[in-house]
Formats: structure tokens, sequence, C-alpha cells
């Protein structure tokens, strides 16, 4: 059994191989990070054939759900006209002591003080120290009543693996 292979059997889904990353990181404004957890679920085999198909998967997710911060507006409005829209985002949680609840802000799209939901910030803490990067399904529901309520809802959360559990990536070699 060759070394790449063994990799990607022992550590499924945390295999990287370096060449990727640098042939999708050229064409993408995004944390290396961010890039290394898609490639890694998409692209952790050695075969070729699936990593070609893992490759275009990423570049599509990157392409539909990274918020750029030159296109922030196109992505709040994706939000808004579909009323449920993924992205991939930095957040940042804080304490509003005067409400008693969380609220979330989000690096790249620039909304802030949306409500964030109590369980989240007690599995990812580190979202409250300095925040971390994660894939997030924010929905839109703008309430009359309270015009002073962020419209954007958070629906679900869940960060890299990296933050969440707290180990590295594997790199493997093209062949």
């Amino acid at each position: 059994m060759d070394l790449n292979h063994k990799l990607n059997s022992e550590f499924i889904g945390k295999v990287v191989r370096k060449d990727l990353t640098k042939s999708i990181k050229e064409g993408a404004n995004v944390p290396i990070y961010v890039l290394e957890y898609l490639l890694g679920m998409y692209c952790a085999t050695d075969n070729e054939e699936q990593i070609h198909e893992g490759v275009f998967k990423v570049k599509d997710i990157l392409a539909k759900n990274y918020v750029r911060p030159d296109e922030k507006e196109i992505v709040k409005s994706r939000i808004k006209e579909k009323g449920r829209y993924k992205i991939i985002d930095k957040v940042s949680v804080k304490l509003n002591e005067k409400q008693d609840c969380y609220e979330a802000e989000f690096g790249n799209l620039g909304i802030s003080k949306v409500i964030i939901n109590e369980s989240y910030v007690k599995q990812f803490q580190k979202l409250l120290a300095g925040g971390i990067w994660v894939i997030v399904t924010l929905t839109y529901f703008y309430d009359e009543n309270d015009k002073g309520a962020s419209p954007f809802h958070i629906e679900d959360l869940k960060p890299h693996s990296d933050a969440q559990y707290g180990y590295g990536r594997v790199y493997g070699t093209k062949g």
C-alpha cells in the first residue's frame, strides 16, 4: 500500500494535497485553512477522477458561498430574495449583557447584532475569542414590529473542522 493511499484511508477527510491548494488559491481570495477544509472534504482520495470532481465542487462552493467583502451587498440581497442562503464567512460573537443574548458579527458580510443560539457559543467558544470561519445558513425575515432587530437569522452554523476539533491537516503528495 503506497503512502498516499494509507494516509487517505487512515485520515479520512483530513488529507490535503498542497498542489491542489496552490492551484485553487491562485484564483480565490479565501483563507488557506478554509480552502484546505473544503479540499479535505471533497478531494481526500487518491482517485484522480474523484479529485477532479472534488476540485470542481470546491470551486463551485467558493464561487457560490464565499463572501467576498466587495460583493457583500450582492450576498445580502441573495439572502433577502431567496429567504435562505448558505455562506462562508468569519463570525465572531459578543455577549450583549443589556439584552442578555449573544450577537454574531460577520466579517466579510458586514452585518452585526445577529442573534446566535447560546448552544453554538457553548459548543464553539472560539466564536468569543476573535471568531472562526464557518459555513452558515442565514435566513431573512424583516419584522416591522421590531425595527431594531436584525432581519438576518442563523439557521445552521458549522465551523471548519480544525476550529471544532483542534487538529490540523495531513498533507499528501501528488503522486
